[in-house]
């Protein structure tokens, strides 16, 4: 059951039309319960033998908050840290069975292999949690946020649980903090009208950006990815940018879509993508691409580390980039392109580093007619092209494949004219992206902010519905759900 599909919004009324019930006005806890029951259904729908896993973990850190608080007032800081630390390893140790284990496992063999050992291993039937990358770190962020006393410990599980499994973003996220969501959960969740239009316009979008645009060249970079070998360089290079507009639409499609259902339900979800088409350089494009997780590892991960490196200089900054970089794309799965796709970007921000441009963040200025000035559309050329060039690692199945793939760029056929059988309406769909995302830039989603007369206000919407009834690509599976 994805957001987009009508099962989901049939679950979705049904919820909708409960939650905002009389007798639940007033009495958040009502709510909460109505949320949970009604996520672990959710979860349950994409994968209920799971369900045993999220609510065991759930438990677990729920009570060693609690039990964490309990010797951090007892000014007992050893056995606070022993706490904090055994439950980090928890929580990494729930990715690394389910996600990593058969990976090193498999490493290891081939390793032993190549030194004359013949090793005979069978791989394990480990079934990957839908979702597991997403609710760990949720875990992981309520333990190390008690310890760093940003926030108190959880007092009902109910809540604790409803934010762990939150529905619209158990799946694929947006990675919620807990000193964000949980007070909210706390508070009476009246039907706001504003929030919920809003909530209303942000899901329409989402759809069309994943239905129009993200489904329709997923049908042709996958043909294209399946027999690389035997097309021309100039084939290859435009289905490698038109990679990126698809992961893009497809990711900020789903993140677009849990945001707004959750603002129907009055939350304000974190957001996860500033339009970063627009991104001048590779610092900007990570402030800009998927910041519920980038700002994740920089507050966990990036930042001790730079405060570990910090007599280095600027080494100490480029290595403390380059590891947070690393465990960025290994999040992603169990193959060492993730972990080459982290080290290419990486290495990237090698320049940025000695420039002294890493920390900054310029705005984005207009020219007189409204449009980006030439430097920047210079810049942002050019890092989108570096960005798609990286996802060729990212989309490939083996590093041999992202080698042999990248080897073809080499060929005379790099001349020739490519091959693109996507249909021609796609193409001014991202167009309109493009368009809308600048002139939006200052704003969380491009049907944000629409002064004009109502009349044309409900045209857009109707148009954009009309054109994801008539226009939207075969249904294909969300991008980030196999991670």
């Amino acid at each position: 059951m994805v957001v987009n599909s009508l099962n989901f919004l049939f679950f979705f009324v049904v919820v909708f039309i409960a939650y905002y019930l009389p007798v639940f006005r007033n009495k958040p806890k009502y709510q909460n319960v109505l949320l949970l029951f009604s996520s672990y259904f959710f979860y349950g729908f994409a994968d209920w033998q799971m369900i045993p896993v999220l609510f065991g973990a759930t438990i677990v850190f729920y009570y060693a908050g609690w039990w964490l608080k309990r010797e951090m007032n007892h000014k007992n800081k050893s056995a606070a840290s022993r706490i904090t630390s055994l439950s980090v390893v928890l929580g990494v140790g729930i990715l690394l069975y389910f996600k990593y284990l058969n990976f090193f496992a498999d490493s290891f063999a081939h390793l032993l292999g190549a030194i004359g050992f013949n090793v005979s291993w069978t791989t394990l039937n480990i079934v990957l949690p839908i979702g597991v990358s997403f609710f760990t770190f949720k875990l992981i962020s309520y333990v190390i946020e008690i310890h760093r006393e940003h926030i108190e410990p959880c007092k009902n599980f109910v809540d604790f649980a409803t934010y762990i499994a939150f529905f619209p973003t158990i799946l694929s996220g947006p990675i919620d903090r807990p000193n964000k969501f949980i007070p909210q959960l706390a508070k009476v969740r009246l039907f706001n009208n504003m929030l919920a239009v809003d909530g209303c316009r942000q899901i329409l979008w989402g759809m069309f950006t994943k239905m129009c645009i993200a489904d329709n060249i997923a049908n042709f970079t996958d043909s294209i990815w399946n027999n690389y070998s035997g097309l021309a360089a100039s084939t290859l290079v435009v289905t490698a940018l038109l990679y990126f507009i698809q992961m893009y639409s497809d990711f900020d499609g789903y993140s677009n879509m849990a945001i707004g259902v959750g603002k129907v339900l009055g939350f304000n979800v974190t957001r996860n993508f500033n339009h970063p088409l627009l991104a001048r350089n590779m610092a900007e494009y990570w402030r800009r691409w998927h910041m519920s997780l980038t700002s994740w590892i920089t507050d966990y991960v990036f930042m001790p580390l730079n405060i570990s490196f910090r007599n280095m200089g600027n080494y100490g900054v480029i290595m403390a980039v380059i590891i947070n970089l690393v465990v960025i794309g290994l999040w992603h799965g169990a193959n060492w392109t993730y972990g080459l796709f982290g080290l290419y970007h990486g290495i990237l921000f090698i320049p940025l580093v000695f420039s002294g441009a890493f920390g900054k963040n310029k705005k984005l200025k207009s020219s007189a007619k409204g449009l980006p000035q030439i430097n920047d559309i210079i810049k942002m050329i050019g890092t989108f092209i570096l960005v798609s060039f990286g996802l060729i690692i990212f989309r490939a199945d083996s590093v041999t494949d992202a080698l042999c793939y990248i080897g073809k760029f080499f060929s005379i056929s790099i001349l020739s004219i490519p091959s693109l059988s996507i249909k021609f309406y796609t193409y001014l769909f991202v167009l309109l992206m493009i368009i809308l995302e600048w002139k939006c830039r200052l704003k969380e989603h491009p049907l944000q902010v629409l002064q004009i007369k109502k009349i044309y206000r409900w045209g857009i919407y109707v148009v954009l519905t009309i054109l994801i009834m008539t226009c939207a690509g075969d249904q294909v599976q969300f991008i980030y759900f196999q991670f």
